[in-house]
């Protein structure tokens, strides 16, 4: 059994994240992610900065009435202002009304920032932190004290800067938190100046680490202050946070359980990390970084050949932790460097019943590279391998014929929007559709025309929705000639998959993507009804 300490982890994706560009939380969103992260084991949950806006007061009147399983709803704050009391200090006032347990304020150990920041002497801003807390403490407020510029002004001055942790630990603060707020701190700084402030401290104060990431530092330098000694942990989900984001906890805490063997949150929770990574992209309206670590769609994905053999013997060759140990899931990558085992294993993550010695492996290979070679690329669109697969096997089936189509886009004197329509006709059986629809460019009026005629065959095209579209010049040398690739993301609001077209007129290549798109969608439907009816 580890003798190691559990490590308090202490989120602030609602109050420091939301600092992030292009982050921003509803109420609604707000309090989902905090019940979220309660689920998901975290001790501190920082709700917002009380006072400075009525969105994070409005949070602590509502989770009050939510009782949590495990984690304490922290206030942010900061000490009072120069030459006056606590007890006059609005912001102190603020920060009460707020009425979490936990008060978590911020004060200055950096001289210059006690010098060009307050205006005010260092005598005071020691007597700012201890008033600051002692009158929280004297609320029943736990006290956790983050000291800002912490490692830049213990380089300027270790003195000054133990003395002001000293001040704050002194006053009653249960946990002190050293910041690089700057973000420009180095692993081994880190782990050198914690090691001297644990020794310093005394034994019963829980030492924390608060890191931002301007160097590409703040997970590698949370790490390390670890090591050195500090048991609480703050950062953000994804990393969000101001400049370049905060310490990702998405990536410090499979390290902490999977690396150091440090516990953290409970070890089965952390088969949820992907899916609470997913679910707080979501809330704000961003797009999931395919390439995050641990929980990225590309973080077990596997490309070259030679990985893929050996990852098929034995995983542990090309990866670092298993990937269901975050919940996340191996990929294998098709591409012109895919040998006979990529092939056999990316047909058998897709259902497919292939065995190594199968000619139909060799031929799909084959149609791979000779597809690949023409300007298709397959790692972004699962889909259109699926109905590749169906077409080498002899197994596909066409849900419609084109019986063709029209696109216009028009242009009107000095409006600034032009208007896109596009006709189709199509063959579903012995039955023609024939559609129009209009929409805000001319793929957008297309895929609208595809699936208003083919509702009526297909109700569940309905659900069916266009979330990106990426277009690539693949020989820009050609100029306006030049061969275009098109890839599209569609989803159906439980699944999601991509296609790709590739032709030297974008709206057949937009075509051929959507085309796959679609049939996709019906091919999966089917063969699920398919395997319900077997099993029943």
């Amino acid at each position: 059994m580890s003798t190691k300490p559990k490590v308090q982890i202490y989120d602030t994706t609602l109050r420091d994240g939301a600092q992030g560009e292009g982050v921003t939380f509803s109420n609604a969103a707000k309090l989902k992610l905090a019940l979220r992260l309660d689920a998901f084991g975290v001790d501190y949950i920082e709700g917002g900065y009380a006072g400075s806006n009525e969105k994070d007061m409005q949070f602590f009147s509502e989770i009050r009435r939510h009782k949590l399983r495990h984690a304490r709803i922290a206030a942010f704050g900061s000490t009072r202002r120069a030459n006056t009391t606590a007890a006059a200090d609005p912001q102190l006032a603020h920060l009460l009304d707020a009425a979490a347990p936990v008060a978590t304020i911020f004060g200055k150990t950096w001289r210059l920032h006690v010098r060009d920041v307050l205006h005010t002497t260092e005598t005071e801003n020691l007597a700012m932190i201890g008033d600051t807390v002692r009158h929280l403490k004297s609320h029943g407020k736990e006290v956790i004290f983050d000291a800002e510029h912490f490692f830049d002004g213990y380089k300027d001055s270790p003195e000054f800067a133990l003395r002001m942790l000293a001040a704050a630990a002194q006053a009653g603060a249960t946990t002190v938190v050293l910041c690089d707020t700057n973000g420009g701190s180095l692993p081994h700084e880190v782990f050198a100046i914690t090691g001297a402030v644990r020794q310093a401290l005394p034994s019963k104060i829980v030492l924390g680490i608060h890191t931002h990431n301007d160097a590409d530092m703040a997970v590698a330098n949370s790490l390390e202050a670890m090591r050195a000694g500090a048991t609480h942990v703050q950062g953000t989900i994804n990393g969000y946070g101001e400049r370049t984001g905060n310490a990702n906890l998405c990536s410090i805490l499979p390290a902490l359980a999977l690396k150091m063997g440090i516990q953290a949150v409970p070890r089965a929770n952390l088969a949820q990390l992907r899916d609470l990574s997913r679910f707080t992209d979501d809330l704000v309206g961003l797009r999931h970084d395919s390439h995050a670590p641990y929980v990225g769609d590309s973080a077990f994905s596997h490309k070259a050949g030679m990985h893929v053999n050996a990852v098929q013997k034995n995983p542990r060759t090309f990866e670092h932790v298993p990937p269901e140990s975050v919940g996340n899931v191996r990929r294998i990558l098709i591409a012109e460097t895919s040998g006979a085992s990529s092939i056999l294993l990316k047909a058998i993550e897709m259902g497919v019943n292939l065995h190594k010695g199968d000619p139909e492996v060799r031929g799909l290979l084959d149609a791979l590279k000779e597809l690949e070679h023409k300007g298709y690329t397959f790692e972004s669109a699962d889909a259109s391998f699926r109905m590749l697969i169906q077409k080498v096997l002899k197994r596909h089936k066409s849900f419609f014929e084109l019986e063709g189509f029209r696109v216009i886009v028009e242009k009107q004197g000095t409006d600034p929007h032009s208007r896109s329509e596009a006709a189709i006709k199509v063959r579903v059986g012995k039955e023609v559709e024939h559609t129009v629809a209009e929409g805000d460019g001319p793929v957008n009026a297309l895929d609208r025309a595809l699936r208003k005629a083919l509702k009526r065959f297909y109700p569940e095209i309905a659900k069916v929705a266009l979330t990106d579209f990426n277009v690539r010049i693949l020989d820009p040398e050609e100029a306006t000639a030049a061969k275009t690739r098109v890839i599209i993301e569609s989803s159906d609001g439980q699944a999601t998959w991509g296609t790709v077209g590739v032709s030297d007129n974008i709206i057949e290549a937009s075509w051929e993507a959507l085309v796959d798109s679609v049939e996709y969608k019906l091919f999966r439907d089917e063969e699920q009804r398919t395997a319900g009816k077997n099993s029943g």
